[in-house]
């Protein structure tokens, strides 16, 4: 699982990753902060009419065929074992893959980051729902899978990091044969270069630890 992540790196150092032109009243609004939390805007990047495009999504996703977005399930995570066979993931794993960038997860008050606290891209899926008078909602989930020793002893998923270089690759709509070459990439990624710690902030129990991401 992954239910609670941080994004603390300045907007200046993610520039480089995201490319593309901003979503508006990012550059105005962007923060770091250290605890993001289901059902709030987050950072995403992904691909559309053959270009990388960053965006400001909510984090639970809302499937574009959903009837009742007020009341339907909106599920932060995707099991990647699975992401193919359910209705709510299929059409997003095909044709909608995103990357949300991040610096640490959080586990049972531990906080998962590299050891040179440098940002990496969660693996996610995104989705564009639009409603009968044309408004629209775009939100992701992301895709977890079994933990490695690192976060083992704390939970029994994870989630699954695309590695730096891979960005295209893992954002391309793909079928068939270009899915299952992304496979690897969900089977767990080593803790070599990581670190789990328990520092005060780590704590999701305390709202008033909280900087704004977008305020």
């Amino acid at each position: 699982m992954c239910g609670r992540y941080s994004l603390t790196t300045r907007l200046d150092q993610l520039l480089p990753r995201l490319g593309g032109s901003l979503p508006g009243g990012l550059l105005a609004h962007y923060a770091p902060r250290l605890l993001i939390r289901p059902g709030e805007p987050v950072l995403a990047l992904r691909q559309e009419h053959g270009q990388s495009q960053p965006a400001l999504m909510l984090w639970g996703l809302l499937p574009e065929w959903s009837k009742d977005p007020l009341n339907g399930p909106r599920p932060f995570n995707a099991r990647s074992e699975t992401v193919a066979e359910k209705a709510s993931f299929r059409g997003p794993w095909r044709h909608r893959r995103c990357l949300l960038p991040a610096d640490g997860f959080y586990e049972k008050g531990h906080r998962i980051a590299r050891a040179d606290e440098q940002p990496f891209w969660l693996a996610g899926l995104w989705d564009r729902w639009i409603g009968p008078d044309g408004s629209e909602v775009e939100s992701c989930c992301v895709l977890t899978t079994a933990p490695n020793a690192l976060v083992a002893p704390l939970h029994d998923r994870m989630p699954v990091i695309v590695p730096e270089g891979l960005e295209q690759a893992w954002m391309e709509p793909l079928d068939g044969p270009g899915l299952r070459a992304l496979q690897p990439l969900m089977q767990g990624w080593s803790p070599e270069g990581w670190r789990a710690v328990r520092p005060a902030e780590a704590s999701t129990a305390n709202d008033s630890e909280q900087l704004p991401l977008f305020g």
